[in-house]
């Protein structure tokens, strides 16, 4: 067996495939966060990842291609938040509300949450590629609420699945604005405003101690980016568009 085709040299070859994967889908999400899908090109990703453009196309056939499979990861990095949040031992109204702070305290300072709010607003560039978006996050959230009405914590008319629609709208609405005047720098007291107005009645925590456990807590998912991609290195991505 010649040494190029050992099982280990395999191992390393894929290793390396997947380690520029993540590099590629890392510096995507930077880019389109930063300045949107229709301003990023294939040679933009390629130099802030760090490799060729035919490294790009050996993973990924076009642009779109790249725009869906962050959208993907999106879905993957918000479904092992809600995990978390169901591990918890928080009753259903405080669990919702711990998934919505939660995901919002992670699109703070993670790319790949703030493209997917950006290509979301953009899917009229797409034919129909990406996912349907904010239907997972309605089911995830109706589902802790529709939970908590069976346990009393919400009145026997309430509607959870509406409630779950009112509260991630009025969520993207107070992200968005945080986004326009601070770039995201207050969006978790805004969108606590959010959660506090729709459903006040939750287990009472002690002053300032959800802002702490969010800002000091890890994601549910192992990064594959490498460190010069890092949204604190770079405080001006994911800047709002210039108003006025």
């Amino acid at each position: 067996m010649s040494r190029s085709n050992s099982p280990r040299h395999r191992g390393l070859k894929q290793e390396r495939a997947v380690r520029t994967y993540g590099q590629i889908l890392q510096a995507a999400a930077d880019l389109f966060a930063k300045t949107g899908f229709a301003n990023v090109t294939l040679v933009d990703i390629a130099e802030h990842a760090g490799v060729t453009k035919g490294a790009v196309y050996f993973h990924f056939m076009n642009k779109e291609a790249l725009a869906v499979a962050v959208m993907d990861e999106y879905y993957v990095r918000l479904a092992a938040v809600a995990k978390d949040v169901r591990q918890s031992s928080l009753s259903p109204l405080d669990a919702a509300a711990e998934l919505i702070t939660r995901t919002t305290a992670v699109l703070r300072r993670d790319t790949v949450f703030q493209s997917a709010v950006r290509l979301q607003k953009e899917l009229f560039l797409f034919d129909n590629q990406l996912p349907t978006p904010f239907v997972s996050f309605i089911e995830a959230v109706g589902e802790l609420l529709a939970e908590g009405k069976l346990r009393g914590q919400l009145p026997e008319d309430a509607d959870p699945r509406a409630l779950a629609r009112v509260l991630v709208a009025a969520f993207y609405g107070a992200q968005h604005i945080s986004w326009v005047l601070t770039g995201r720098a207050d969006v978790v007291e805004r969108v606590r405003e959010v959660i506090d107005a729709i459903i006040p009645r939750r287990s009472p925590e002690p002053p300032g101690e959800p802002a702490q456990t969010l800002r000091s807590e890890q994601p549910p998912w192992t990064s594959t980016a490498p460190s010069h991609s890092s949204p604190e290195a770079h405080p001006d991505w994911g800047s709002p568009p210039r108003v006025g």
